[in-house]
């Protein structure tokens, strides 16, 4: 008995192999595609990153040149060391501001960079996985939500770190003290353990000082100290605290402050200013 089988017929096999051919074309243009926009957007953001480092490095340069200028004027008077105390928090805060920006645009590359890798080194079945049909020719299973929906969700529920921190210092240096509080609160409530808590807190006692509250703003300067002591903002809390209970009348315990800062800060600005304010007083800079 001879078995005769049934030919498969050619122009069948040939039709699926022309399909397949042109599905991985049309994959490969995609990436081709997606490669050459994401090689455009990393470049314009090096391009911004190193223009905001740029702004950071002159602001420093501002900076240390006003406090240079500060420590040649021992003699100035009392109103004229808050005065520019204040102006040097200002610019450390444009400084802050820029370095923040800087931190976002790093990870903003960093993202791009690691979407380049996987592009160009997909993971092994990624491909077949995307010409892959089912075997009795039928439509692919529908896909269930994506697995970062529920994270996204919960991450909707607070307002977003930076933007609000920045709200908050354009809104203080405005001085809509209202809106800003109610921003760094959200910054501490939303965010405790991040670095900017730190620094909300501590505008939280500059809004106090500026409205001549300064009985909250010791409260607002200890939360920095006590809750943020690795916070950049210590130094200036410890010093703002200091003039805030000199404002009060509490000489003796303005100028410990002031020493304490000098202590644990020597080198900082804020301890060139505790020394200029200590002479001021006829106080030295360290208990005998």
């Amino acid at each position: 008995m001879v078995l005769v089988s049934a030919p498969v017929p050619a122009h069948a096999t040939s039709k699926e192999i022309i399909e397949l051919q042109t599905q991985v074309q049309q994959l490969l243009d995609m990436v081709q595609r997606l490669q050459s926009t994401l090689d455009s957007r990393f470049g314009v953001l090096q391009n911004l990153a190193q223009q905001t480092a740029d702004n950071a490095n002159q602001m420093t340069v501002t900076v240390n040149a006003l406090q240079q200028k500060i420590n040649a004027q021992n003699d100035a008077g009392n109103g004229k060391l808050d005065t520019v105390s204040g102006q040097i928090q200002s610019l450390n805060d444009s400084v802050d501001e820029l370095k923040s920006r800087i931190a976002k645009l790093d990870k903003s590359v960093q993202d791009l960079q690691t979407q380049l890798q996987n592009i160009q080194n997909p993971p092994t079945g990624a491909a077949g996985a995307q010409t892959a049909t089912p075997p009795d020719g039928g439509a692919s299973p529908a896909s269930g939500p994506p697995a970062g929906a529920a994270l996204a969700a919960n991450q909707n529920q607070a307002p977003p770190l930076q933007e609000t921190f920045q709200a908050g210092v354009r809104d203080y240096n405005a001085a809509r003290y209202d809106v800003a509080s109610g921003e760094f609160q959200d910054v501490l409530h939303y965010y405790p353990l991040d670095e900017l808590a730190g620094a909300a807190q501590f505008y939280l006692g500059e809004i106090a000082y500026r409205q001549q509250n300064y009985a909250e703003a010791v409260k607002a300067y200890n939360a920095v100290l006590e809750g943020f002591s690795g916070s950049p903002k210590a130094p200036a809390a410890q010093l703002r605290k200091g003039l805030a209970l000199l404002q009060l009348g509490k000489k003796d315990a303005g100028v410990r402050e002031l020493r304490l800062l000098i202590q644990r800060h020597p080198q900082t600005p804020e301890a060139a200013q505790a020394r200029t304010k200590l002479a001021n007083l006829g106080a030295k800079p360290a208990a005998h």
